[in-house]
């Protein structure tokens, strides 16, 4: 694998864009601020701190006025922090993006760790080594069965799929934005899509906090949503990867049962069986049209 673009300065020369996408972090907002100033100042790097208010109806704006240094863009309503990712993005004048989130649960006190490592990868993501946040008897199993088929899928061991703490290069992050979501699961979109392009991904662990403020955390429809954004994703950039595995397992149910019969003596040809063959043949078929598609799109 190569990397997706080479630069002839390193990291630690470059401009670094810091992106925090907030909605109602009144409470977190401004000590996030302080910890990141305060850090990259003593790494000398030369850096924006660029905050998108995602049409917060509390005190959030007033807070990051407190810090003249940052920049506040906002959302007139509230769109989603996938949205409020990709309005940063857009303002970002560095080719090297950290996105973190206003609430305190990062260490952004580890973002240089997360940038010495952006000369040899195309995203860095902080994989946090324990749960931390509200309702872990529902977030750990599901978080796991979902990074579970997502390492499946990509052929990856995905320590974290939704880490709000990385850094990437915003000429990846503008490549995929037409099929990056509005919704908390930009992340891990972004990390299927560098995955699945055969981009280099490095994992870092990092501790991770309790919130401060309220949670936004909706366990049935979040848990979906991760799951078909999953399925979504790995299709788009590889749907033999999907398709292929379910054919073949239904075209070799339908071959298997009718032999069975015949060993046991039913010698009749059952329709039952010739649709499963025929089903399964129609999704293999399928996958492979499916498959050509994707890489003649690429070409």
């Amino acid at each position: 694998m190569t990397l997706s673009a080479e630069s002839p300065l390193r990291v630690q020369d470059q401009f670094i864009s810091i992106l925090i996408p907030a909605y109602n972090e009144q409470e977190g907002i401004g000590e996030t601020l302080e910890k990141i100033f305060e850090t990259m100042d003593a790494a000398k790097y030369d850096y924006e701190v660029i905050v998108v208010n995602d049409g917060s109806s509390d005190h959030t704006a007033d807070e990051v006025k407190k810090f003249p240094r940052a920049t506040l863009v906002n959302h007139t309503r509230n769109r989603g922090s996938g949205a409020s990712t990709n309005t940063g993005v857009k303002h970002a004048r560095g080719e090297i993006c950290v996105m973190t989130d206003g609430d305190g649960t990062y260490p952004v006190q580890d973002i240089p760790r997360l940038l010495e490592a952006m000369d040899e990868y195309d995203m860095v993501i902080g994989a946090r080594v324990r749960e931390a946040g509200t309702m872990k008897v529902l977030r750990t199993p599901a978080k796991w069965f979902i990074r579970s088929l997502a390492s499946f899928l990509t052929d990856t061991k995905i320590p974290d799929l939704n880490s709000g703490l990385r850094a990437f290069k915003k000429q990846n992050a503008l490549k995929y934005v037409h099929i990056l979501p509005q919704g908390q699961s930009w992340v891990s979109t972004i990390t299927l899509a560098h995955l699945s392009d055969d981009l280099e991904v490095k994992w870092i662990p990092i501790e991770y906090y309790e919130r401060k403020g309220k949670s936004k955390f909706r366990p049935v429809q979040d848990t979906y949503n991760y799951l078909m954004l999953v399925l979504r994703t790995v299709m788009y950039f590889n749907p033999m990867k999907i398709l292929f595995p379910i054919g073949a397992v239904i075209l070799l149910a339908g071959i298997l049962r009718q032999v069975w019969w015949f060993v046991t003596g039913n010698l009749v040809v059952h329709s039952s069986n010739v649709l499963l063959v025929v089903v399964g043949l129609n999704i293999v078929m399928m996958a492979l049209l499916a498959d050509l598609v994707v890489r003649r799109a690429r070409q």
